[in-house]
């Protein structure tokens, strides 16, 4: 989980600032230059994860302060044991807290979406606009289909695009998000369509890489190539 990024990314801050105090002396074999470089490189990597867990609004004064007091082995209020186990409840709390906002944010932009002209809404919160309807053979929910996407957030940055790599992907609609699953069941066979996906519909809370935070509502342009009819289907038929 997140937190143990987080825990293991201070520990590891820790370990080196121990040996890189405020006015440091370097160890016998290293220049002033490198010591500088890799207090900076900690800063970084410390201020990074913050971002990426979702912890860039902390009190970083305090944080500052702590480290200072712990480096010079004075008592605060958490010890080893304790402060992982605070981090855990406080990132479980911010990331609920997170959702919340998110939610909100998320339920004014479909409420706008849906009154552009072509957008259709779904009973689970899925908005769509078929573009090209593709001809009579729509896949089921347990058929394979070969796509081309291009995948962006609400404010059009993007975030993963098949026709950037000059490739089609192959999946079953079963081994999706929700949201792509029903959504390709509304095109047939060459058809063509734009999907607005609520993140209860996608990845819900996950962060899924740099350019795709949690709690994101998601934006495809997806054209169905082709559709491979679910193997067990004429088995099933003919009981």
């Amino acid at each position: 989980m997140k937190f143990f990024k987080t825990i293991a990314v201070c520990a590891l801050s820790a370990v080196i600032l121990a040996s890189c105090q405020s006015n440091p002396k370097p160890l016998p074999g290293l220049t002033q230059g490198e010591v500088d470089s890799v207090s900076v490189a900690v800063g970084v990597a410390f201020a990074n994860m913050l971002k990426s867990s979702q912890m860039d609004n902390i009190n970083i004064s305090k944080v500052m302060s702590t480290i200072k007091t712990v480096l010079k082995g004075d008592t605060v209020i958490f010890n080893e044991q304790t402060a992982p186990m605070y981090i855990q409840q406080y990132m479980i709390k911010a990331n609920e807290a997170l959702g919340n906002v998110k939610a909100e944010e998320e339920k004014k932009f479909m409420e706008e979406n849906k009154k552009n002209e072509g957008v259709q809404e779904t009973e689970s919160g899925l908005q769509y606009k078929i573009e090209v309807p593709g001809n009579e053979l729509k896949p089921g929910p347990q058929d394979t289909v070969e796509v081309h996407y291009k995948g962006c957030l609400t404010n059009g940055k993007q975030f993963d695009s098949s026709y950037d790599r000059g490739e089609t992907i192959k999946f079953p609609l079963n081994g999706v998000i929700p949201g792509w699953s029903e959504g390709l069941q509304l095109i047939g066979e060459g058809g063509k369509e734009k999907l607005w996906i609520p993140f209860n519909l996608g990845y819900g809370g996950r962060e899924m890489g740099p350019d795709l935070p949690a709690y994101s509502t998601l934006v495809f342009d997806v054209e169905l190539i082709k559709v491979f009819p679910f193997a067990g289907k004429d088995k099933e038929a003919g009981k």
